[in-house]
């Protein structure tokens, strides 16, 4: 077993994963994440972008292939020890916002601090300087169902920032948004990524997205190729299943 280069926060080798229903999601991709590197995951709806963001922060281990954070072998972790890891060093936000609905505002984002033992008046602190970073700290005592949906989502990307994660996996994470808030958002996330060190994954279909990466890998069909021509994005992604490779040209990698 070959451990990967020492640069490399994140490395993975010939991930293989196939759903349940026996259609193939991953097909033999490699990578590896520099630290505090911003990186794209592109490609159309359907090329494996979320499995692969799940395979590497051992949410759903891939069936075959290699997976190391920090030169720790993921892919041989236990299911315990992977769910400390997520818990204690990655933060995920989804591209629909979900949240507790008994908590307000403040308490979901401060959330994932509390679970590692922070006090509740440090994880409270923090939850609120990043609640107004990203415009929703007036909404810091409403709960979930008194906000727009674009609002949910900002307090998921908080939760997510709040810990300082080692690094941040960020599955279309303005999708819900309206363009006209996406940038802002963006540009909060990576400056924040930037002026922390935090290393992102960040998994779009939306070329101005993927444009704000230090470096991006396209998809294709659960394998990674040299080009994706992107088409214009028209409607945030949802996770029901479209046509793949609709719009998208590609070249193979060799």
């Amino acid at each position: 077993m070959e451990a990967p280069p020492d640069n490399d926060v994140l490395w993975a080798r010939s991930l293989h994963f196939t759903h349940r229903d026996g259609s193939p999601a991953l097909g033999g991709v490699s990578l590896g994440v520099r630290e505090g590197e911003i990186l794209a995951v592109s490609g159309p709806r359907g090329s494996g972008k979320t499995t692969l963001l799940q395979c590497l922060s051992g949410l759903s281990p891939a069936q075959h292939g290699e997976v190391w954070f920090n030169s720790v072998a993921v892919h041989t972790m236990g299911p315990m020890a992977r769910e400390r890891l997520r818990r204690d060093r990655f933060g995920w936000i989804d591209p629909a916002p979900v949240l507790v609905p008994e908590l307000n505002v403040w308490e979901n984002a401060a959330l994932p601090l509390m679970l590692r033992g922070t006090s509740r008046r440090r994880a409270k602190a923090a939850a609120l300087e990043w609640l107004d970073r990203l415009d929703v700290g007036h909404k810091s005592h409403s709960r979930p169902h008194e906000l727009t949906q674009a609002e949910r989502q900002r307090v998921c990307i908080t939760r997510a920032l709040a810990p300082a994660p080692s690094v941040l996996f960020a599955d279309e994470p303005t999708a819900p948004l309206h363009r006209a808030d996406r940038a802002h958002v963006l540009r909060t996330l990576t400056t924040a990524a930037r002026s922390h060190g935090i290393t992102v994954v960040l998994a779009t279909h939306d070329a101005e997205t993927a444009a704000l990466a230090d470096r991006r890998v396209a998809l294709l069909d659960g394998r990674r190729v040299n080009t994706v021509h992107l088409p214009p994005d028209t409607e945030p992604e949802g996770r029901g299943a479209e046509p793949e490779g609709r719009g998208a040209s590609c070249s193979l990698s060799v």
